[in-house]
Order: C-alpha cells, then structure tokens, then sequence
C-alpha cells in the first residue's frame, strides 16, 4: 500500500519523504492542512499554494484539508482529512517537538496506520546539512530573536549554516527551527522532476514576524 506525507513544502518533512522514497516506500499522497489561523499550534500558513505544485513535480497526489487552525480543533480535521485516503502510513517531519509528535500518532493509531518519522531527534546540525547538500530549501519566515527580515530568502548552504549557528549561540535557537523559529520552503528536492519556481515576492513584517510572500508558483 502507499503512503501520506504531511507537508508544507518545509525542509523537515521534504526531507522526510525523500527519506521515505530512499527507504522504498510509495509515496502516493501530499497532504497540507491549511490553517485559516497563522498562529496555528500545528500547521504552517505561509506560501502553501506551493505544496500542489511540489506534488506536480513529484508525480503525486495532492490532499488539502482546510481548518481553522483552532489548537485541538485542528486535530479533528487533519484525522477526517486521512481517514479518507486508503494509505498504509502516514509521513511526518517531526524532530524534537512532543507536542507535535503525540498528535499526529494519536491520530496514525486511531486510524490503524502507521507513523513514519525519520528525523526523529536527528541532530540539528546533521539535519540542516543534510537538508543544505541533498535540496534546495530556503528560509521564507522568521520569528525568533537574532532571526531578522535579512535572513528571509537565504537558501541552505555552509554560509548559512554558520550564520544560524551563530545565532543560536547567542540567543539558545534551535538550529534547525523545530521551536518556530523559522519555517522554510524547498524548491527542489531529488524526487521533483524539477525544481519549482515563482514569480513574485513580497516582505511582511510585524514587531515578532518576518514573512516572504511568494506567488506564481509553477
């Protein structure tokens, strides 16, 4: 049987399915929860209109389930939404978040299926430059201390590897943004066909949040 990714098109869980695809699993569907909230406990909310075009280019199928993104509430949708797709498991791109991690496989038991999460407490520093090798990710959101408007649009590299190390010394930041601090986007990944492109990009800023918008996805 095949099986679920849930995604935003972030680094973690792209990697994760390409970890998935490597392991021999058939990766079938690509699942984003869109949230109406942008402050949702589980879900991302910026440039999602990507994750279609990322499942275009990975020959899969794409599965949108909207929410409100109320904590909890949220939950109950992301279930209904799987527990319509015929799948053996679920992918997840959790590295260190419990709250996370319990949801989604309180959800994953409850619908009988598998969890499948490869980056599991994978070391920080190990996961970003796997992430910087292997794809093309970029930082799209910052919302952390040391993390400034500056940093939006910079794509993983030994540079900037350096650069959030450096904050995350001064400033205790999980490396690989798993506490929020930042969120990402990868335009090309081995199993695209191709990278993805955009047209347009636009800076957001508020007091705590620093935010590229990009659109013409294709």
């Amino acid at each position: 049987m095949s099986w679920a990714a849930l995604t935003s098109g972030g680094k973690d869980s792209i990697l994760s399915v390409q970890k998935a695809i490597d392991s021999g699993k058939d990766v079938e569907y690509m699942v984003t929860a869109r949230p109406d909230n942008q402050y949702s406990f589980m879900f991302h909310s910026t440039n999602l209109d990507a994750v279609a075009v990322i499942a275009k280019v990975a020959c899969m199928k794409y599965v949108e389930i909207r929410t409100h993104g109320r904590k909890e509430e949220e939950l109950a949708d992301l279930e209904a939404g799987l527990n319509n797709l015929d799948v053996e498991g679920v992918i997840a791109g959790a590295v260190a978040s419990v709250y996370q991690a319990q949801r989604v496989k309180a959800i994953t038991d409850r619908l009988k299926i598998s969890l499948y999460t490869p980056l599991w407490h994978m070391d920080t520093e190990m996961l970003v430059t796997e992430v910087a090798q292997r794809m093309d990710a970029m930082i799209i959101v910052t919302a952390a201390e040391g993390l400034d408007e500056y940093f939006l649009g910079a794509h993983f590299n030994d540079a900037l590897i350096q650069r959030l190390k450096r904050v995350a010394g001064i400033h205790r930041i999980n490396l690989a943004g798993e506490g929020g601090e930042y969120e990402t986007l990868t335009l090309y990944a081995p199993f695209y066909s191709r990278p993805v492109i955009y047209t347009s990009s636009e800076i957001r800023s508020s007091p705590d949040r620093h935010e590229l918008v990009l659109g013409g996805f294709a």
